[in-house]
């Protein structure tokens, strides 16, 4: 198994190809992944092989979006099943890589605690002090896309979304959710202040 080479591949595919309308599912959104994965993984007491695939889950887990727009994750995990075995991951190994990006799929569903870390990684920024600034990448990537018009709308699907959300580390229950619940707070004060 060769995971820098694996990480070298997809960095430069990704810095590439992904469209430069995706202000938020970009290259800085997948290396904040793989920052909070490593950060969470620490924690959670995750070491070895396990450790390995959750790092080339967090590359590849948005890769998709080189390849299309809507089901992304199935064709990410397609990309991975067609280049991972040139890097040397096994065929188990490659469908724990693809489990975990289709766990990240809304709603996340995940299966195994590897699956958890990466979920709450993809979104640890709800919970964090830098909420506002990438939630406007998102906020624009979906205007750009035709999902949303106005501030308004955003917000109100801020608020869908936060309520709906659950953190599934006990790491991430304990680090982002009380943050994570500030924020909504503070929407809906936004929502009650701009009728």
């Amino acid at each position: 198994m060769d995971p820098q080479a694996a990480r070298a591949y997809i960095l430069r595919k990704l810095r590439d190809e992904l469209p430069q309308a995706r202000t938020y599912h970009c290259l800085e959104h997948t290396l904040d992944v793989y920052a909070s994965v490593v950060d969470i993984a620490e924690q959670e007491g995750v070491i070895g092989d396990g450790l390995t695939l959750l790092k080339i889950a967090a590359l590849y887990h948005d890769c998709g979006f080189t390849i299309q727009d809507l089901e992304h994750e199935k064709a990410g995990c397609d990309l991975v099943r067609e280049k991972l075995p040139g890097f040397g991951f096994a065929p188990d190994q490659i469908e724990l890589v693809c489990d975990m990006i289709m766990a990240t799929r809304i709603p996340q569903a995940p299966r195994n605690k590897l699956a958890r870390i990466l979920c709450d990684a993809d979104l640890d920024y709800l919970g964090r002090g830098d909420f506002a600034r990438i939630g406007n990448t998102l906020f624009a990537e979906m205007k750009h896309y035709g999902v949303l018009k106005t501030e308004r709308e955003w917000n109100e699907l801020q608020v869908r979304f936060l309520e709906r959300h659950q953190y599934f580390t006990a790491t991430n229950k304990r680090l982002r959710e009380p943050v994570k619940q500030g924020h909504l707070a503070a929407v809906k004060e936004w929502l009650e202040g701009n009728p």
